[in-house]
């Protein structure tokens, strides 16, 4: 018999990934409505607002924690500095994703949710394979992946990006268990 975690928290050396809140909207809104951070994701728009962090938390709150889990990445002393994600998709392996606030950039936290995400994603979520990209313009986020264990598929794909608007060249990774 198989127990789904339904709000499961993960702990690393200096963070605590966790589900979001409606008490994280405002923080998120913030950090998320920077050209800067949302031109990086697929999926966020940009500008992005209160009411764009308020249908997320809800989003995240429906999800079937069998096919995904997303997390907010606290900081022991700077609280909420980022977003990370799990879930199936189109492709046949589960994606990641992940998003730092610009203020938070280069200080390895995006690589320590990371490991402490994929840890969960083995040994709680039971997967043996994840997928992730990044845009070819971001090298910082496969230097991340890279870290992380992930490794280049070769795969290029044009992804739709709502901040860009536009199609992006997008670099694909595996990771496996």
């Amino acid at each position: 018999m198989c127990v789904i975690e339904t709000s499961p928290v993960i702990e690393t050396r200096r963070l605590l990934l966790r589900a979001p809140d409606m008490q994280d909207c405002s923080r998120i809104a913030a950090m998320a409505n920077d050209p800067a951070v949302a031109g990086m994701t697929l999926r966020m728009p940009h500008p992005y607002g209160t009411g764009d962090a308020e249908a997320f938390v809800v989003a995240v709150a429906g999800q079937d924690p069998a096919r995904a889990s997303t997390f907010v990445i606290e900081h022991e002393d700077h609280g909420l500095v980022g977003v990370i994600g799990m879930f199936e998709d189109g492709d046949p392996t589960p994606e990641t994703g992940y998003w730092i606030g610009r203020d938070f950039w280069g200080r390895g936290y995006a690589t320590e949710a990371l490991e402490g995400a994929l840890v969960w994603a083995s040994r709680r979520w039971k997967r043996r394979a994840l997928v992730a990209g990044h845009f070819e313009d971001n090298p910082a986020s496969g230097r991340v992946l890279e870290k992380a264990g992930f490794l280049y598929t070769g795969e290029v794909r044009k992804n739709f990006s709502q901040a860009r608007n536009a199609p992006v060249r997008t670099r694909r990774m595996v990771w496996l268990a």
